[in-house]
């Protein structure tokens, strides 16, 4: 496989960097472990990774061609995705903390949504571009590598994730007081919107 696939290595790199350093979906998870749990944070692990994997491959199949017929599509997904993240992070902002664990009546992002939320993540979307024009070559092969790129991307961002979901579980013991607990969503909150909004500068 290496013989034939040189970039794979360096990829496999890339991915793991790309999905453990903080951005709006690794926020997303942790918060929502912290407040719900592991098991409420994990269709939203699943969710981001195969949204993730599924753009890459279909950045890779020629996708990414919509961006050069429709110019604007890319600001329109970057808006979307911005006013759709900030409107999270206003609801995480003024959530109760009237009770150390979260009831279960809360809304959450599910693994649909999460899915969704990679669509119109401008993050995600420079991401595969990135993935595609630098490590799936113009080969015979390389759609064979565009495959195995997306699959090697949803195994690593898998663990990825799932790491920022037991850092979740881990300080929810800081949930025990009501009053620590909202200001815990505040932060969460105010983190998920300045990484929102920073991906408008990028």
């Amino acid at each position: 496989m290496l013989s034939t696939f040189p970039t794979l290595l360096p990829f496999l790199l890339f991915a793991f960097v790309a999905s453990i350093t903080p951005g709006p979906t690794n926020i997303l998870v942790l918060s929502n472990s912290a407040r719900f749990g592991f098991r409420a944070a994990a269709p939203i692990i699943l969710g981001a990774c195969v949204g993730a994997a599924t753009i890459v491959f279909v950045v890779g199949s020629g996708g990414n061609r919509i961006f050069a017929v429709f110019p604007f599509a890319q600001t329109l997904l970057q808006w979307i995705g911005v006013l759709w993240l900030s409107c999270l992070s206003w609801q995480l902002f003024k959530a109760c903390a009237s009770e150390p664990i979260a009831t279960d009546q809360e809304p959450r992002l599910g693994a649909i949504g999460a899915m969704a939320l990679q669509v119109v993540n401008p993050k995600t979307w420079m991401m595969a571009l990135a993935v595609v024009s630098v490590f799936a070559g113009n080969d015979i092969d390389r759609q064979t590598h565009v495959w195995v790129l997306s699959l090697a991307f949803f195994l690593i961002a898998l663990p990825s994730l799932a790491t920022w979901a037991v850092l979740g579980v881990v300080s929810s013991r800081l949930y025990s007081s009501p009053r620590t607990a909202g200001r815990i969503n505040k932060i969460m909150a105010v983190l998920l919107l300045c990484s929102t909004w920073v991906t408008l500068f990028l």
